[in-house]
């Protein structure tokens, strides 16, 4: 046993010893200690030096609000004093400052998981009141979840001495479950509150929530206070009572309240002499300690502090001095407000204990004990078990009664006198110790003209640290509002409470959404077919798709131009199965999509297709696809392949926040569905004897109709007539089991494969545009000439933006057509264009960009789109593209170059 671990007492485990090494030294600590419980047992205070200043620094509480003991464990940066103790932990100190990871460390090793639940109380803190709360809650037969940062609940209670904590009821509750080592890091709109447990990130959606946050103890501001050293009274008395281990032989306390009276008769009780107790107010309960001998120094306050790495003397007023190995100092409590501020609730300052305390919160939330300024631990346990019942009941369980509850111990309340300067060397009073942040600092900024709170906190960065102020916040607004001459902290105000309330690290909040799970690869059905017959692939979103099918000797071009050509005169097919697929079904699917699309669905035929646009509610073109009517009910829509998420989501956006009255529901089947495209004046011989229930010809299959069929495997099929190319086409819909067997089945017709670089060529051509490509956020409809689409008799998402002047000016970016003069020139897609006659040298007014450009086997030419301002106007105008070194000139013409009157649509 080591010289400072107390002979007896504790809640560690004696007989299991650990071994751990810290900074490079190996020791031995208890099951149960924390890293911090356990350096002091080895007489280890001082940690490492300070971020900025360098000045020696020591532990200096017992929990999340440390703001020194700060170590890097597996590339994560920690407090050691909520760190526990394993066998084999290797920690280094650091100053407050942590490193990046890379892919060598062991935390890519560590699976993070994400939980959703939903509970009808969700208890945070399993301190007295949290306890009581989950109790009255669970008893009701509620969905009740207890969550507390601790490895065990009790709270204050865990360092109350001789306080039984067998806490009846709990676990025979079968709704009750209870969340150790379990922080509340965020509490958002309508109770959704996020728990941080270990590896594992819980999205928790509570009917009523109770915050049992408890309170932080406040330091003293004085002169050389961030010695090693000086630490807080309830710090100090949770290691003695709760880890067995002192801190300090001969221990100062330095007060403003009651509570540091009951640490100073524990510490006596433990065998700590206790020289004197300093008490800023005149008359404090000084019979409390002065019948087991401790001087209560009355009136006064710590005006500073001696020793080299550790205290050795306090200094009282201006000619006192008490030597000491410890100083342990209560400046007061705060509530934990945090969570409460994160939930929009609103707090006031409290005289009575100089702390900022809840007020209102429009969320369904109650706060209890400590973190209520309900300090007294029946009163605490009361206020507890009235709002879990409470709670519960209003969520639909029980008749609103309190539990009978356990006797417990009495501690008096606190009455506080609060001192937030003295007299000394402002450079040496640290207001946050991590950010090495003085009152000469506070006094600085405001004599710089800085008022508000928030403009302070920026100048001087108190309150930035990993602790955010949960040490120094209302130290600071205190020294603050002398400075100013404020009548009191409160005519200050608090700065902004913001998620996460403690450090939560990246790889926590990605989950499994990291390396291939982060971006993972999609392949259609008919992937190892295109694998093993040479295509190139291009990444499209998350799909592998076939960009060309090279042949022996050929380059990327002479592909893309034999595939074209293959189109154009023949028949060829593409994997078109990573279109996004929708399926909009209910009563009202048709009044939805009335609203979504530009154009109208309500109407349309079952077995017809028709061609959409989605536009953004500021009317610019978001996505575009075809829709086919399956049942009076039911309609099926496609999406472009990146945005088929994004368009499922806009979709929910507006069926939940705006039309929640519509009967309307959505599912992805984009996976459920192979989709083979055939295309070319060939197409319907090739597949009239795969279709032998099928009448292909153009009087019985329309155009923009399709049919449920059979193919000649027996494989169950909808085929439709809609064509991206201009040619005569049918796209074959197959589950997405048969997808491999129905494209060999299709390829064995000789029809020749082609990839996405020829259907960009094809569709281009036709002047069909590809959302993403011709379009950048800022394109309408009428900006692409496609006012057809437009509907003039209904509304819909983004029609109202049409009647703003901005959209009607004559001089926005339309789509037009684009030749080189020089038929063999490219121009590259992005290319900036001018007029002719304009001066070269910047700055160059520019009129537009290229959008999609290509060489055309159909063409005997390149050609190209773009989006060019009044554009219309221009046709048959020659622009420049200036490329460096040499300029393009190219004409404006109408942006359709392959069979205008679209003849070869129906063969």
């Amino acid at each position: 046993m080591t010289a400072h671990r107390l002979p007896n007492g504790g809640r560690v485990d004696r007989a299991a010893p650990v071994r751990f090494t810290y900074d490079g030294k190996r020791y031995t600590g208890l099951r149960g200690d924390t890293l911090a419980s356990a350096l002091i047992a080895n007489g280890v205070l001082e940690v490492a030096p300070s971020s900025y200043r360098g000045r020696p620094r020591g532990i200096v509480t017992a929990g999340v609000d440390e703001p020194n003991a700060l170590v890097l464990v597996d590339g994560s940066l920690l407090p050691a004093t909520t760190l526990e103790l394993h066998d084999g932990l290797s920690a280094t100190g650091r100053s407050g400052v942590g490193r990046l990871t890379d892919s060598t460390d062991s935390t890519d090793s560590v699976r993070h998981d994400k939980r959703y639940v939903h509970c009808d109380v969700l208890v945070v803190g399993g301190g007295p009141a949290g306890l009581a709360a989950a109790q009255a809650a669970g008893r009701t037969g509620a969905r009740t979840i207890l969550a507390d940062e601790r490895t065990e609940l009790g709270g204050t209670l865990l360092a109350t001495k001789g306080f039984d904590l067998s806490w009846p009821g709990l676990a025979e509750f079968p709704e009750t479950r209870v969340l150790s080592r379990t922080t509340a890091v965020g509490y958002y709109d309508q109770n959704y509150v996020v728990l941080a447990q270990r590896n594992t990130l819980w999205h928790v959606r509570a009917k009523r929530v109770v915050l049992a946050t408890g309170a932080h103890e406040r330091p003293l501001v004085f002169a050389d206070n961030d010695r090693p050293g000086v630490m807080l009274a309830s710090a100090v008395r949770e290691y003695v009572n709760r880890y067995a281990v002192a801190p300090g032989q001969n221990i100062v306390l330095a007060t403003t309240n009651d509570s540091a009276y009951q640490v100073a008769l524990d510490l006596i009780a433990a065998g700590i002499t206790v020289s004197a107790i300093v008490d800023s107010r005149p008359e404090p309960p000084a019979a409390l300690v002065n019948q087991v001998g401790v001087e209560v120094i009355t009136g006064s306050a710590v005006t500073g502090t001696e020793g080299r790495h550790r205290v050795s003397a306090v200094h009282i007023g201006p000619d006192r001095s008490i030597p000491c190995d410890l100083l342990a100092v209560s400046g007061g409590w705060n509530p934990a407000v945090h969570l409460f501020s994160q939930a929009q609730g609103r707090v006031r300052y409290e005289e009575r204990i100089a702390a900022f305390v809840p007020d209102t919160c429009p969320q369904d939330l109650e706060v209890v004990g400590a973190a209520n300024a309900t300090y007294e631990l029946a009163a605490c346990l009361a206020e507890g078990a009235a709002a879990g019942a409470r709670a519960a009941h209003l969520a639909g369980f029980g008749g609103g009664t309190a539990p009978e509850l356990p006797p417990v111990p009495t501690e008096s309340d606190s009455a506080h006198r609060p001192v937030w300067m003295v007299e000394g060397d402002e450079t040496l009073q640290f207001i946050d110790l991590q950010r090495d942040s003085t009152v000469a600092d506070i006094r600085r900024a405001t004599g710089a003209g800085l008022r508000s709170v928030e403009h302070v906190k920026r100048y001087t960065t108190v309150g930035t640290g990993l602790d955010q102020g949960r040490t120094g916040g209302v130290p600071a607004i205190g020294v603050i509002a002398e400075l100013l001459g404020a009548s009191s902290p409160g005519e200050v105000g608090t700065t902004t409470y913001r998620p996460p309330y403690t450090p939560v690290s990246f790889a926590l909040l990605a989950g499994r959404d990291r390396g291939e799970l982060h971006d993972p690869i999609r392949r259609t059905a008919m992937h190892s077919w295109h694998v093993a017959h040479g295509a190139v692939f291009e990444d499209v979103g998350q799909w592998k798709r076939p960009h060309h099918y090279p042949r022996a000797g050929e380059d990327a071009q002479a592909a893309v131009l034999r595939e074209c050509t293959a189109a154009r005169t023949g028949v060829a097919m593409m994997d078109a199965s990573t279109l996004g697929k929708i399926e909009v079904q209910g009563p009202d699917a048709g009044e939805f999509l009335n609203r979504m699309y530009t154009n109208a669905f309500a109407k349309l035929a079952i077995g017809s297709c028709r061609y959409g646009m989605l536009c953004r509610a500021d009317g610019m073109v978001f996505d575009d696809g075809v829709v086919l009517r399956l049942a009076e009910d039911r309609y099926l829509t496609t999406t472009t392949t990146g945005n088929a998420a994004a368009v499922l989501d806009w979709f929910e956006e507006w069926q939940q926040t705006e039309w929640p009255e519509l009967r309307v529901r959505f599912t992805s089947v984009t996976e459920q569905w192979a989709t083979i495209a055939v295309v070319g004046p060939g197409s319907r011989a090739a597949l009239t004897p795969l279709l032998p229930d099928l009448d292909l010809s153009a009087a019985a299959f329309g155009f923009m109709t399709f049919r449920d069929t059979v193919l000649c495997n027996g494989v169950p099929a909808r085929v439709a007539r809609v064509s991206f190319s201009g040619e005569l086409a049918f796209e074959i819909n197959v589950a997405t089991w048969h997808g491999l067997s129905t494209w060999e089945l299709v390829a064995n017709t000789g029809a020749t494969p082609y990839g996405t670089e020829t259907m960009h060529v094809l569709r281009a051509e036709k002047g069909f545009v590809i959302v993403g490509q011709d379009t950048d956020g800022t394109v309408t409809p009428q900006d692409l000439g496609m006012d057809w689409i437009v509907s003039k008799r209904k509304d819909f998402v983004g029609r109202r933006s049409f009647s703003r002047p901005d959209t009607a000016r004559p001089d926005r970016r339309q789509l037009v057509g684009l030749l080189p003069v020089d038929p063999d020139d490219l121009l590259p897609e992005g290319a900036q264009l001018v007029a002719g006659g304009v001066p070269l040298t910047p700055p160059v007014p520019m009129l537009g960009h290229v959008t999609s450009s290509y060489r055309s086997a159909a063409l005997g030419r390149t050609f190209a789109l773009a989006l060019v301002a009044g554009g219309r106007d221009l046709i048959g105008r020659e622009l420049l593209a200036p490329l460096g070194n040499r300029v393009i000139t190219a004409t404006v013409t109408e942006p359709i170059f392959y069979d205008p009157e679209g003849t070869r649509r129906d063969g």
